[in-house]
């Protein structure tokens, strides 16, 4: 695929804004850039949008002008990699100035944070929560695991050093709550742990619909994501081994080989997505496989499964993440690695 259709696939793909318009942009600045009155300027923008939950809107450009909507319109959530990224924020605001209001900011993000968590360990989409798929145990866009990866930093490392040690405690068992409920929620197929879904029913752990084309099923995407985070653990359990294990057999099994995803004008003259047959084209995975069959599939707001890309609308087809290099890296250096360490 040529470098500038590459781009408008990747564009395509994204539920995200065209440019990173969140605190995320400000992250790998240096401590000493908190400080600075442009760092203060930027703050006083994203504190307009933390939520009176404490967690703050995803798809929302926080960081160029402040709000002065109506504050109820503003929903919390942790879809789209929003919440996590703003309070990293404030506790660097906060190291960096010893300003409270920046402290106020980050304790009602962190209660957020910790009060969503069901007592099984998991994480819905949105919280409070809504009622409907928002409420599931959501893996989807990564969005559980992002949560987890935050509450470790929280436990552990020396930016949250600001607070008490029990606060710093309630984040560590929060974090092993998860990893509990992500083993309660990897599917097994005769008695092997395989891989999950992009979201889990948060009472009885079943794999769970969301969207109407986002059936339950084997995940090829968000799965990656997990078995990373279970791989970064410092001694893993037998069950966390087995865990991995699986998993990593599972995607070298599934491997989709021999299709190539491309970009084409269709008669219109609109770029349209297709899978082209491709004896070299790299190793792709689906983003779900069939939970009764173990087949890839695509699926249309009609809810109904169908084998191949073309079988789709346009609209569904071209505006989705249904194929992808998902598990390309994972099985060729971070399984390896992890392997080594731990002979």
């Amino acid at each position: 695929m040529r470098p500038l259709l590459s781009l408008l696939v990747l564009l395509a793909f994204g539920p995200l804004l065209a440019a990173d318009e969140s605190a995320r942009r400000f992250l790998k600045k240096p401590d000493s850039w908190f400080a600075t009155p442009e760092a203060k300027k930027v703050a006083a923008i994203i504190l307009s949008y933390q939520t009176d939950a404490g967690g703050w809107p995803k798809n929302t450009d926080t960081i160029s002008k402040a709000y002065d909507g109506d504050r109820a319109k503003l929903v919390p959530t942790f879809d789209n990699k929003a919440t996590v990224d703003e309070l990293r924020f404030m506790a660097r605001m906060l190291n960096a100035t010893q300003d409270g209001t920046y402290r106020k900011s980050f304790d009602r993000g962190l209660a957020y944070v910790l009060s969503a968590q069901y007592p099984n360990g998991g994480w819905p989409q949105f919280f409070p929560l809504r009622k409907g798929y928002y409420d599931r145990i959501t893996f989807n866009d990564d969005a559980m695991v992002r949560v987890m990866t935050f509450v470790r930093e929280v436990a552990a490392e020396k930016t949250y050093a600001f607070l008490d040690a029990k606060t710093r405690e309630a984040c560590h068992q929060a974090f092993d709550r998860g990893i509990a409920c992500i083993l309660k929620c990897q599917i097994v197929v005769d008695g092997k742990p395989t891989v999950w879904c992009a979201q889990h029913d948060e009472k009885t752990f079943a794999p769970a619909k969301a969207r109407a084309y986002e059936l339950p099923s084997f995940s090829g995407s968000e799965s990656v994501g997990i078995v990373r985070l279970l791989m970064s653990l410092e001694k893993p359990s037998p069950e966390v081994r087995a865990s991995i294990e699986g998993a990593v057999t599972w995607f070298e099994t599934h491997k989709i080989t021999g299709l190539r995803l491309d970009t084409e004008k269709d008669k219109d003259g609109k770029d349209n997505r297709v899978m082209v047959a491709d004896p070299k084209a790299p190793t792709l995975w689906a983003r779900f496989y069939d939970l009764k069959t173990g087949s890839p599939y695509v699926c249309d707001r009609d809810g109904i499964p169908k084998p191949k890309l073309a079988d789709i609308g346009y609209e569904r087809r071209n505006g989705y993440s249904w194929f992808g290099e998902y598990a390309r890296d994972l099985l060729a250096k971070d399984y390896p690695k992890w392997k080594q360490a731990h002979r």
